[in-house]
């Protein structure tokens, strides 16, 4: 099963970005999400096949960020995808049956979605207001994960893990993991650290235990 951190990386030049991911991967962090919105195509490429390299030096979970074609180019083991972005099934048809297939939901209509598509993992949020993601959706609070975990589960419906995504802090896990959520998927809360493997270490100690 699927790692319960993933990190969902940024930054605004290729040497950031690669920096960042590093930082993560040096630290045991291992699920990379590489997300770099408005980059040029040529530099996301690059950018694509230098993460592609550095699973000759570490052991990682690697998807891409809405770009299917950029994924089946390098490798990746999959895909996130937004809610207007390409359909589970068709990212599917293009990749193969055997990559990662994620997708963004808001609302509890949204994770019905992604059940029906199929998807892997569901990418639920934002828990708060969050600066690295535009054209934000509605934030959910930890009543609207509440409201909306209890709308899936009385409905009895096997679902793919539910990550929580967007402004998650430190202290937010242990609450999130009562909620019923399978993980989180961060951005800030790892790159502006200064004690990176520490965070790492207390994500993983509250889900694992």
């Amino acid at each position: 099963m699927y790692s319960r951190l993933q990190y969902i990386s940024t930054g605004n030049t290729v040497n950031e970005q690669l920096n960042n991911i590093r930082k993560v991967l040096e630290n045991k962090g291992n699920w990379i999400q590489l997300r770099w919105k408005n980059a040029p195509k040529t530099a996301l490429i690059d950018l694509a096949f230098q993460v592609t390299e550095l699973k000759k030096q570490f052991d990682f979970t690697y998807i891409i960020n809405d770009h299917v074609s950029i994924a089946y180019k390098v490798n990746s083991d999959g895909v996130h995808l937004g809610l207007k972005d390409l359909s589970v099934q068709q990212a599917r048809n293009f990749l193969g049956s055997d990559k990662i297939i994620g997708g963004t939901a808001n609302t509890a209509e949204d994770v019905r979605q992604r059940i029906a598509e199929n998807c892997d993992y569901i990418g639920l949020g934002p828990l708060r207001f969050t600066s690295s993601k535009q054209n934000l959706s509605p934030v959910l609070g930890y009543e609207g994960y509440q409201n909306i975990i209890q709308e899936i589960q009385k409905e009895d419906q096997h679902h793919p893990p539910i990550y929580a995504i967007g402004g998650i802090k430190q202290e937010d896990i242990l609450q999130l993991q009562h909620i019923g959520i399978y993980g989180v998927a961060v951005s800030s809360l790892l790159t502006h650290s200064v004690s990176t493997q520490s965070i790492i270490q207390h994500i993983n100690h509250e889900f694992y235990g």
